[in-house]
């Protein structure tokens, strides 16, 4: 039987920046970017930050194309 875990993707106009977060992770990184887009001169929004939650098992989670991504 295969351990199921969630995972997040944030993208940013439709990029992924930030793939394969846990949740506790994901609420770290959305929460501080939500802080930035509102304080820094950068050329994103709120509204342009969106974020993939997905439920997986380990071994899908290793073969993803987003594990393979750089920032």
């Amino acid at each position: 039987m295969s351990t199921t875990e969630k995972i997040y993707h944030i993208y940013a106009k439709g990029k992924c920046i930030y793939p394969n977060l846990s949740e506790e992770k994901f609420s770290e990184t959305w929460d501080m970017l939500h802080l930035m887009v509102e304080f820094l001169d950068l050329n994103i929004t709120k509204e342009d930050l969106q974020y993939e939650e997905l439920i997986s098992n380990r071994e899908t989670i290793l073969n993803s194309s987003h594990w393979q991504m750089h920032i």
